[in-house]
């Protein structure tokens, strides 16, 4: 049976022209959806994609299916949101947030958006930023925050929130004094940082910041914070997080002097008239939450 999920992986991996970053933006790991374009090109009789070193592109018989999935996808999205306009218990909010937002600041954004359409029921998903942006610019989410910088897709965008940040370091590297740690001296391991293709304009920014003030010392690439902590724990990574809940037995805590590598989180919705826009007096208050943290 064809389903929506074929489709999504169909058109994902045509505009990504990656597995990992399709992937990533249809929410699922790479094994499923290989074996999900697999049973696609089964059910339709014809090869869609031509895989080559790293990447895919499109084969003749792909691009002319590639109009017909966009439209079924734009079909039952439209059809969700007549489903949702029908709801007796009220319209649904789906709200992003980006796994590097802090669970205070995602949970103050959740109850703004409940105060902002009273009656409404909030739904919250989590996912890189790349993954958001398209899902907002697909109508699937209403509005997320995401990381700054990002192309944003014609979307429209709140301001940008700075959030400062704590170094988690092994203790037996530098004991935690309680005084700010100038950068530089964050050396003996490995900065964690997540995959780039889930955010590449924000973390271009953060290893340009990173090798201005720590040239040496490198970095090494983690699925999430909980990764991180772990690798920290074990003396094998420093963490740089805005964070304050995460702490482990064995990790100091550091502010970082002069704050160079800030978490920059913004907004992001669709433009009035989309079927799943938000009330523009609501944008305000949204705004205002994630502004003050």
């Amino acid at each position: 049976m064809l389903t929506e999920r074929y489709l999504q992986i169909f058109v994902a991996l045509a505009d990504e022209q990656h597995f990992g970053d399709a992937a990533r933006v249809v929410g699922i790991t790479q094994p499923p959806l290989s074996q999900g374009l697999r049973r696609l090109e089964a059910m339709v009789g014809a090869k869609l994609f031509e895989r080559g070193l790293g990447r895919v592109e499109l084969t003749a018989a792909g691009a002319a299916l590639l109009p017909y999935a966009r439209r079924a996808l734009g079909a039952i999205d439209e059809f969700h949101h007549a489903a949702v306009a029908q709801d007796p218990e009220g319209p649904e909010i789906r709200l992003g947030l980006a796994p590097e937002v802090p669970a205070s600041v995602g949970a103050a954004v959740a109850a703004a958006c409940g105060e902002a359409v009273p009656g409404s029921r909030v739904t919250a998903v989590s996912a890189p930023t790349s993954a958001l942006v398209s899902q907002v610019s697909s109508g699937r989410l209403g509005l997320a925050v995401v990381l700054h910088p990002a192309v944003l897709d014609g979307l429209q965008a709140g301001p940008v929130t700075l959030l400062r940040t704590w170094a988690l370091v092994p203790t037996s590297l530098h004991p935690d004094d309680g005084q700010p740690l100038p950068l530089r001296k964050l050396d003996g391991l490995p900065i964690a940082v997540r995959p780039r293709a889930e955010a590449p304009a924000a973390r271009d920014l953060f290893l340009d910041t990173l090798a201005l003030h720590r040239p040496a010392g490198g970095t090494v690439v983690v699925t999430d914070d909980r990764a991180a902590l772990a690798m920290a724990a074990a003396a094998q990574a420093i963490l740089i997080t805005p964070d304050d809940s995460l702490q482990a037995t064995g990790i100091g805590r550091h502010r970082l002097a002069d704050d160079p590598l800030p978490v920059r989180l913004r907004l992001v919705w669709p433009h009035p008239g989309t079927p799943t826009s938000l009330p523009p007096e609501a944008i305000p208050h949204l705004t205002q939450a994630l502004a003050t943290p």
